[in-house]
């Protein structure tokens, strides 16, 4: 009992170093896009480049999960984000930083595909939400302590030092992993035996495309606050820097809390007698209704009722996002759960891509960012519709195991 939520605080500092190092860009970006000649095009190409290593990178970390398990695996990646952090410390260019970003984005998306699976080995379904809340207010903390820090240390020491420090924490984390993960000798869930799923078989359940779709529509907007919300601020609101780290705190402050929340309310329905289905798709219900009000920040006049409007947007998003993750764990077998995540933060990376780098990057200049991030908010809505009819009740899919390494799904009752 007790070890299973040391390894929760250790997903959930991961994870908080996982979002500082992909948060820095964006939030220094202001101070060094004179120097790199960033324009909104090429900030929004780096930004891409990085989304399709997210994408790529998944798929080969959901597999890698499964194969080599979660301590291994992920460590592996820890290591490798790690690195390429570091290594953005001596880009001299856009080229460069591409280059880098695109290595960061290769290593960082096995993070939650890595999450979610340890949840999967170490919580029984009522639990795995709150345990995925915890670990999902990683992405907060970082937002909230990151983006004052990143300035304060870009102005007094240089920006190389921001992502110098940053990449140095995750190599400071990985000892303290490899030393404590292992898996349970009665896990929380059953752990079912039998051959690895490959992505091919995963992506032959529907219940997988339900999820991979609907990370595809809602990814990226929450990949939009992360890299636009800063510029926004600063070319449209004219904050300080001193200001925007100020409003950029306050926002994922709020955040958190959504995060918190959103896996504690579902895990309550459940114990209250609600079906895993019932009680996940009520909860993202909720968050989908409120996210197209809560954009409105974009159009508002006071400045500060703006900032706690995109407060409530990021924490509805991540209410939503922490009973999402774990619905890989409600529907698959152990040894599919990396897998079926893995494709899921493939197809999210993807729309990231789009949504969240190309699109902005070469749209805000032109009609600016009201009609793009009031149009995003409304994928929820689609979203859940998707899950609905794809993923039903979800109920744990039934695998039949042919021969020693293929495996194929029996009929879904969703």
């Amino acid at each position: 009992m007790r070890l299973r939520w040391v390894i929760v605080g250790l997903l959930f500092f991961a994870t908080t170093i996982n979002y500082l190092d992909r948060a820095i860009l964006g939030v220094i970006l202001p101070e060094i896009r004179d120097k790199f000649h960033f324009g909104l095009p090429v900030y929004g190409a780096i930004q891409m480049v990085f989304q399709l290593a997210y994408a790529g990178g998944s798929l080969l970390g959901g597999r890698l999960l499964d194969r080599y398990g979660t301590r291994v695996g992920y460590g592996i990646a820890a290591a490798v984000w790690s690195l390429a952090a570091t290594l953005n410390a001596f880009a001299g260019s856009a080229f460069q930083f591409g280059l880098f970003r695109t290595v960061l984005g290769f290593g960082e998306s096995a993070n939650f595909p890595a999450c979610s699976k340890a949840a999967a080995e170490w919580f029984p379904p009522n639990e795995r939400a709150t345990a995925m809340g915890i670990v999902n207010a990683g992405t907060n903390l970082a937002n909230i302590f990151g983006p004052p820090l990143f300035i304060l240390i870009a102005l007094t020491l240089g920006w190389q030092a921001c992502f110098a420090i940053m990449g140095g924490l995750g190599f400071l984390w990985l000892p303290f992993w490899f030393l404590t993960y292992r898996l349970p000798k009665q896990p929380g869930a059953a752990t079912a035996l039998g051959a690895k799923l490959s992505i091919g078989d995963v992506m032959k359940y529907k219940q997988a495309w339900g999820y991979g779709l609907a990370k595809f529509l809602t990814d990226p907007v929450w990949w939009f606050y992360l890299f636009w919300l800063p510029t926004y601020l600063t070319d449209v609101r004219h904050f300080t820097p001193a200001q925007r780290g100020t409003a950029l705190m306050i926002v994922y402050a709020i955040s958190a809390v959504g995060a918190l929340l959103g896996g504690i309310v579902s895990s309550s329905l459940m114990k209250r007698g609600w079906t895993v289905g019932k009680a996940r798709k009520m909860t993202l219900l909720f968050c989908a209704v409120v996210m197209p009000a809560c954009t409105l920040g974009v159009v508002v006049q006071n400045a500060r009722f703006a900032v706690l409007l995109f407060g409530l947007a990021t924490a509805a998003h991540q209410a939503w996002m922490t009973n999402l993750f774990i619905m890989p764990a409600d529907v698959f077998p152990s040894q599919a759960v990396g897998s079926a995540n893995g494709f899921g933060v493939c197809l999210g990376g993807l729309g990231g891509a789009l949504f969240s780098g190309i699109i902005p990057g070469t749209v805000i200049p032109h009609i600016g960012y009201v009609p793009v991030l009031m149009g995003m908010s409304c994928f929820y809505i689609v979203a859940w519709f998707i899950i609905h009819k794809m993923m039903g009740d979800l109920e744990m899919v039934t695998l039949e195991i042919h021969e020693a390494h293929s495996a194929s799904l029996a009929p879904s009752r969703a």
